[in-house]
């Protein structure tokens, strides 16, 4: 205690800066929670604003673990709040993270992404990070992807996962490594991959008894055993729970007990030990309600359903299966829709194939009736040479003039691409950043003009380009225009793992027109946070989504404010491109389609635009 007390005196003396140097004086014992609270009264007396927020934050951790979280949030929030005071981009970025895993564990799943998503923007900002804001944007990317895994996004989950896996590799973070095996083995496990979930269990484990981690030897050893509970190796499962049980309990982590107390009833019911099964369910059930966990409570349900079944008590059975359906309910609603539009899918593609099979029996009907007549079978193949030299030439002359309005789509848009407002603000940009003696900036944002201009002229030349080149020239597009909000907007893109941005083809500079609507009809008049998300996915084998997304002030507002401007400008980018969609989409089987969707809460208020192209591709 009294050599704690030193290093703690040295540090309020020293007042380092960043988490690290904190971190490494106090060891080991910056989770011992009365020695934590000696730090917080001497930081106050001193000031010590930084080692305040720190040391909140460890407590928020150590009331976390033990499954206290209203405790954890409210010190969390004051540590945020001291960061924020005093502008350290490194602990704000920390008590963002420690926030939104906190609301993870009770299921806040938005209000975690949201707070998860704002440390990794902020991260994201710096031009070159520390190590401890690395280290904070792989946490903010762990975080995301097990909010992405539990709304079932397991693509989307594993996508952060290995983005997270990545940074922790460059700083040879042992425990980051562990964690992300980890999720990446249950988002795998979710989809019914359950021998490469176990590969990335076993690494993890692995890399826990690297360090010497009795939390992660836990976490690990209890998804081993639920593979082995899916594989009905009930025997070799419980060999594994046991031992985990104790010792999370011994640990005091709330949250894990009660999936392991799952686990171990489940086990029991697979070797028929009905009696030990309840026992051990029902504690995972009063956790579950205890901490107000909507995933544990549903889990336990659905085991005591199976449990009843067993014990052939079926109104039981049937009571606990509505409770644990009624709640998975409130927890994922939003997966009703996404089955709706299969359904719709499914039936499209139906309807098409019935209509196909109904056009090749008329075709064989009218075969039939050739067979029967020569003479007219004769005057028919004339008519159709006939028809078929006619109708080549309409189809020449069709084409030509479709070729004709395809060039002239195509000078519009450049025109549209390299119109002078854009020219002009981005020139003047740089000649602010040349005034202000801002070498550096301005060398920056030339070469970045300069390539931007080249790749829309070579664009410009071609019908269609790969979905990679389109990126690059958006992405360059909205470095530009940054400049003029001030480098305040925040543009990402999200791409589907299944989409190979390299192959994939679309017509030349389709993007950025509704990139500039973005910006200027949502953005530009928006107070606070801007951001534009572009997600890709491939929805089947025949089409690509391109979906882009801005938190604005949304359509209505924006043509409040376009009417009571004096002075309007016209916009026909939207217009062009539809056109030239319309065109590329002439050499495919499918259609294209452009959506536009107003975002609004319940309250129906506009939280932005989104935009989903939807192209056919080979």
């Amino acid at each position: 205690m009294q050599e704690y007390k030193v290093r703690v005196d040295s540090l309020i003396v020293n007042q380092p800066k960043t988490y690290e140097e904190i971190s490494s004086v106090l060891g080991a014992k910056k989770n011992d929670t009365l020695l934590l609270n000696y730090f917080i009264k001497g930081a106050q007396e001193k000031n010590y604003l930084i080692g305040l927020s720190f040391a909140y934050n460890q407590l928020g951790r150590k009331y976390r673990k033990l499954s206290k979280y209203n405790k954890s949030i409210a010190l969390h929030k004051k540590a945020l709040e001291i960061a924020n005071e005093v502008n350290n981009i490194e602990f704000r970025v920390y008590s963002l993270n420690m926030l939104g895993v906190a609301y993870r564990r009770i299921d806040a799943v938005r209000t975690a992404l949201n707070y998860n998503q704002q440390a990794l923007e902020l991260a994201e900002s710096i031009v070159e990070p520390s190590a401890g804001l690395q280290r904070g944007m792989y946490v903010s990317l762990n975080s995301i992807g097990n909010l992405y895994h539990t709304l079932e996004q397991y693509n989307l989950a594993i996508n952060r996962y290995e983005a997270s896996l990545k940074l922790q590799q460059e700083l040879g973070d042992t425990l980051g490594l562990a964690i992300n095996n980890q999720n990446i083995g249950e988002a795998l496990e979710a989809q019914g991959k359950l021998e490469e979930a176990l590969e990335k269990y076993k690494i993890s484990l692995a890399y826990n008894e690297s360090i010497n981690s009795d939390k992660g030897r836990v976490i690990c050893t209890n998804s081993i055993a639920q593979i082995y509970l899916k594989q009905d190796k009930a025997e070799e499962a419980i060999v594994l729970l046991e031992p985990a049980l104790k010792k999370s309990i011994e640990l005091g982590d709330k949250f894990t007990t009660a999936f392991i107390e799952a686990n171990v009833g489940w086990a029991y019911m697979q070797l028929n030990r009905l009696k030990e099964a309840e026992e051990h369910i029902s504690r995972s059930l009063s956790i579950g309600k205890e901490q107000n966990i909507s995933r544990i409570i549903s889990l336990g349900e659905r085991h005591m359903s199976d449990l009843e079944l067993l014990k052939g008590n079926y109104k039981e059975a049937l009571d606990y299966y509505k409770k644990a359906i009624d709640l998975e309910k409130k927890i994922a609603s939003t997966r009703n829709l996404r089955y709706a539009n299969d359904v719709i899918l499914r039936y499209e593609s139906e309807k098409i194939n019935n209509e196909i099979e109904s056009l090749r029996k008329d075709n064989e009907i009218v075969k039939l009736k050739l067979k029967k007549n020569r003479a007219t079978l004769l005057i028919i193949c004339i008519s159709l040479v006939l028809l078929a030299v006619v109708l080549f030439v309409f189809y020449r002359q069709s084409q030509l003039t479709s070729d004709k309005k395809l060039l002239t789509l195509e000078q519009t848009m450049l025109r549209s691409q390299m119109n002078p407002h854009f020219l002009f603000n981005s020139l003047n940009s740089i000649k602010l950043y040349i005034i202000n003696n801002e070498k550096k900036n301005a060398v920056h944002y030339l070469n970045k003009f300069s390539k931007l201009v080249r790749k829309i002229l070579e664009a410009s030349s071609l019908k269609e380009i790969s979905l990679a080149d389109e990126l690059e020239t958006v992405t360059l597009y909205m470095h530009i225009e940054n400049i003029r909000f001030s480098n305040k907007i925040h543009f990402a893109v999200d791409i589907d793992r299944r989409v190979d941005v390299n192959h994939v083809k679309i017509p030349s500079l389709i993007l950025q027109p509704f990139l500039e609507n973005a910006l200027w009809h949502g953005l530009s008049s928006k107070e606070g946070i801007k951001k534009i998300n572009l997600y890709i996915t491939k929805e089947d084998e025949e089409f690509i989504k391109i979906s882009i997304k801005d938190n604005g002030i949304g359509r209505a507002a924006s043509e409040k404010i376009k009417e009571n401007k004096v002075l309007k400008r016209k916009s026909l980018g939207i217009n062009i491109t539809k056109e030239r969609l319309k065109n590329f989409s002439k050499d495919y089987l499918n259609s294209y389609n452009v959506e536009f969707i107003d975002i609004k809460d319940d309250k129906d208020v506009a939280l932005g635009t989104e935009v989903v192209l939807t192209i056919p591709i080979i």
